[in-house]
């Protein structure tokens, strides 16, 4: 028996109003705690379809599955969408906009109902598990870019989602940033999460991915694991290039591992 997928798209159309379509009949299925990474030009719709998962978009036609069952868009069930479905966006500074650290990763929580206490215990531990716990008291927008990006992050775990989805996460990240990242990526997978990212980092896709989703002008161009898609003689025709590691003898290792 197949298994249900944890999120799955099914001839979802998106037009923004200016007319022109920006997905187009696409259609992914993301099984259950992969690590699955879709690649591509910059205007292929990644971040639209990114979203469309998080309920912020809603299809113009076809329509989008959570463990097998159709969006509800009522209030109720948008919030509980995404309370499972976190989306952690490409420019942190459009997440984070409370005055500490602890604060703002509480912000979730409290909006779930909990207890001042549950919400801090959940908010403490969400940023612990990014390895931010001497910056709870810090302003947020005294933080660097890779601490407001763990900050970002900890605001979606606060809420315990089964499913992370993160827009180009090493954007702006320097080479010590991007281990950092990728070694809480790797516990988080480790712990059952579904993780989905978008990126233009072919070597870490290589490294990383379980499922790799190549789009490109609103549709999956291409599916498969990280070698059958990225060392694709056609990769420069879909946009994306090869990773630089590609035919060296020690080949690649998982990072976070």
């Amino acid at each position: 028996m197949t298994a249900v997928p944890i999120l799955e798209a099914k001839n979802v159309c998106f037009n923004y109003q200016t007319g022109k379509p920006v997905l187009r009949d696409l259609n992914l299925a993301i099984p259950a705690g992969a690590r699955v990474a879709l690649v591509g030009p910059n205007g292929a719709g990644k971040s639209t379809l990114f979203l469309h998962f998080n309920a912020i978009l809603r299809p113009t036609g076809g329509a989008l599955y959570y463990q097998g069952k159709p969006y509800d868009y009522s209030r109720q069930s948008v919030n509980r969408l995404r309370q499972k479905i976190g989306l952690v966006f490409q420019d942190q500074d459009m997440q984070l906009f409370a005055p500490t650290v602890l604060d703002d990763v509480l912000f979730g929580p409290m909006n779930m109902g909990l207890t001042l206490a549950e919400a801090e215990r959940a908010a403490r531990a969400a940023v612990e598990t990014v390895e931010m716990t001497d910056y709870l008291a810090d302003p947020v927008h005294f933080l660097s870019p890779g601490q407001k990006k763990r900050v970002a992050l900890a605001g979606v775990l606060a809420m315990e989602p089964d499913v992370l989805v993160m827009d180009e996460p090493t954007a702006g990240l320097d080479y010590a940033g991007s281990v950092n990242l990728c070694e809480i990526m790797g516990r988080l997978h480790k712990a059952g999460k579904t993780l989905v990212i978008s990126t233009h980092d072919m070597d870490w896709v290589m490294e990383w991915a379980d499922l790799v989703v190549a789009m490109f002008d609103g549709q999956v161009s291409a599916c498969g694991t990280a070698a059958e898609v990225l060392l694709r003689p056609d990769h420069a025709e879909l946009g994306f290039a090869r990773p630089t590691g590609y035919g060296k003898p020690d080949g690649w290792k998982r990072c976070g591992e």
